[in-house]
């Protein structure tokens, strides 16, 4: 008996380690994902490029440039300007394409034109996140979860906003600009 509790509690020690390091290796590579991100140069990595070439190999009129947090290419993908976003690993955010009101669910349609009388739509964007990154998107300034959304811009007399949208119709507020 007197060696089954030191046993177990050595057990434990080295379970309860382990699930620590688990956790602390997920931080340590959002960490270096983050500073990645802030030691970007000024030009775009050969390596978006070439991944860029392998996910959209059909792409016209490509325009690359460097943000603060991402490489994007802007090009003609079948007769629509899309985005691509690339993290500072090369790998694919996600992308954006200009839609109208009516491409957003009508179920998201009927809210705003309820809950935001007075206001006047403008620019729709859809981002199209790519599932097998984990990098959060960055869009008017403001990090989110990957997940496919509209932003829809609206403005009234007093302010403009951005509302976010996801697939389903559900509206939030976004973000006040």
């Amino acid at each position: 008996m007197k060696n089954v509790i030191p046993a177990a509690t050595l057990l434990l020690f080295i379970s309860s380690s382990a699930m620590a390091q688990n956790s602390s290796t997920s931080a340590t590579k959002k960490e270096a994902r983050e500073e990645k991100r802030e030691t970007r140069k000024s030009e775009v990595a050969y390596q978006s490029k070439q991944q860029f070439e392998r996910d959209f190999n059909n792409a016209k009129n490509v325009q690359w440039k460097v943000t603060k947090n991402f490489d994007e290419a802007t090009f003609n993908n079948n007769g629509i300007t899309t985005t691509a976003y690339y993290d500072a690993g090369s790998q694919l955010v996600g992308t954006t394409t200009r839609k109208s009101f009516a491409d957003i669910p009508m179920k998201a349609q009927q809210h705003i034109k309820e809950y935001y009388k007075g206001y006047k739509t403008g620019e729709v964007i859809m981002f199209d996140d790519n599932e097998a990154n984990e990098t959060d998107m960055v869009l008017y300034d403001t990090s989110f979860e990957d997940a496919d959304n509209y932003f829809v811009s609206l403005k009234n007399n007093k302010e403009s906003i951005i509302l976010k949208v996801n697939m389903e119709g559900e509206v939030s507020f976004f973000k006040k600009v």
